[in-house]
């Protein structure tokens, strides 16, 4: 269904979110922000949440993990009828932008308050939810709240994770006036339907020239660590036939995952990915032989197979330089999340609402994990797209033209008041 939105107040939300943490650098083409969990900016961020979700008539509830939620019931819905819900989160990386995470949050509140608007009278009520550390930048490994409230982490394992500081999240939570009471958390698993609308954090959507998109399947991802152990010696004394430098070794494993990667674009997915990202070289001195190396390895595709093979080909070639370089190596693959589809129901809604609010969509995966994949363990779950400037993101120079913020929220709102029955 067509549903207009209010342009100039979604803008304003943002650029309000946008405050706090704000970033002040001499670069007018930067809109950075540092909103991490527990922080001072991360209370104001959800202290004016809050208020705004009050300001549209919605009972807030705070669960036991810090996810903000606020839920509309008009006098149209049934009460007792399975939500639908909407959202993403208001932290951010250190040095982030000002859309990755608000724009779904402001997005999603924008949504009820364009039915309200249009007096749009749905059968089911709607959610609103911000959720706690998508990010990881200072807990856990990401997707915090949203894997708490569908079971995939435990409560009290989720409230004692540490920042750099040895603070727990629970502790931070209460400090900031978020840690919700007793061990009550936000459930998913009772929504009739979840929507996520985020930057795409690409350029496909840019260079389509279209207005949303609508993911397919959210990536895998695999985290590898590879240990590559040589013989720390004299860089000037020790002849180049006597040596076993574990940086060379350890730069013939870099290239080969690269490679492998891009064999299986080549032949079988062209959206897997490898990544070396980190080495950590011991003693690290420019005048030693590297003793021992330390790789960090990530793996992604919409497809497990790609990922295993990826993942195959790296201990392959850790062998191999054990035989050629003399070497001593381990691989471990402690993490592996599998990709994750999203629905073919809300797929062919949000397309719907897309075409009647003359909007322009297309289907693309996405090469980034989001709360939406947590929530697609549990019920239906759809993750939308706007466009990116240049695909930057993670950056103060993030960027998405505020009209193209308001035609992907049309879409949302149309696919929110669509599937919660608000389509008279």
């Amino acid at each position: 269904m067509e549903l207009p939105v209010d342009a100039d107040r979604l803008r304003s939300d943002i650029e309000a979110n946008a405050a706090f943490g704000r970033l002040d650098l001499d670069d007018p083409e930067s809109h950075g922000r540092t909103n991490r969990t527990g922080s001072e900016a991360n209370r104001k961020a959800r202290d004016r949440f809050v208020d705004r979700l009050e300001d549209a008539g919605m009972e807030v509830t705070v669960d036991a993990i810090g996810n903000v939620a606020g839920e509309w019931v008009p006098d149209s819905a049934d009460p007792d009828a399975a939500p639908v819900a909407c959202g993403s989160h208001l932290d951010s990386v250190p040095e982030g932008g000002i859309f990755d995470g608000p724009l779904g949050v402001y997005a999603a509140l924008e949504s009820v308050r364009a039915m309200q608007d249009a007096g749009v009278e749905p059968e089911r009520p709607v959610v609103v939810v911000s959720f706690t550390e998508e990010e990881g930048a200072t807990y856990g490994n990401g997707l915090l709240g949203s894997s708490v409230a569908t079971g995939e982490t435990d409560l009290e394992e989720g409230l004692a994770y540490e920042n750099d500081d040895g603070e727990t999240v629970g502790e931070a939570l209460s400090r900031i006036g978020y840690r919700g009471e007793g061990t009550e958390t936000l459930d998913p698993a009772g929504w009739d339907a979840f929507y996520e609308l985020h930057v795409e954090q690409d350029t496909t959507l840019e260079d389509e020239g279209v207005d949303a998109g609508i993911v397919t399947t959210i990536t895998g991802i695999s985290h590898c660590h590879a240990t590559i152990l040589g013989e720390a010696n004299h860089a000037g004394a020790t002849a180049m036939n006597e040596r076993t430098d574990a940086l060379a070794a350890a730069s013939e494993f870099v290239l080969d995952v690269e490679a492998a990667a891009n064999e299986i674009v080549a032949e079988s997915s062209e959206t897997a990915v490898g990544t070396v990202g980190s080495l950590s070289v011991s003693p690290n001195a420019s005048n030693v032989v590297p003793g021992r190396v330390e790789a960090s390895v990530d793996v992604r595709d919409v497809k497990a197979e790609s990922m295993d093979a990826i993942a195959e080909a790296a201990r392959e070639s850790l062998a191999r330089l054990e035989r050629d370089r003399g070497v001593e190596t381990d691989f471990v693959r402690p993490s592996v999340v599998q990709p994750e589809p999203m629905s073919d129901r809300l797929r062919e809604i949000v397309h719907e609402s897309a075409d009647a609010a003359g909007r322009s969509a297309i289907d693309l995966h996405s090469g980034a994990a989001h709360d939406a994949m947590r929530i697609a363990r549990v019920t239906d779950a759809s993750l939308l797209f706007a466009p990116s400037r240049d695909g930057v993101s993670h950056n103060p120079h993030e960027w998405t033209d505020w009209a193209d913020c308001a035609a992907a929220t049309e879409v949302l709102a149309g696919a929110v008041a669509l599937t919660a029955g608000g389509d008279d």
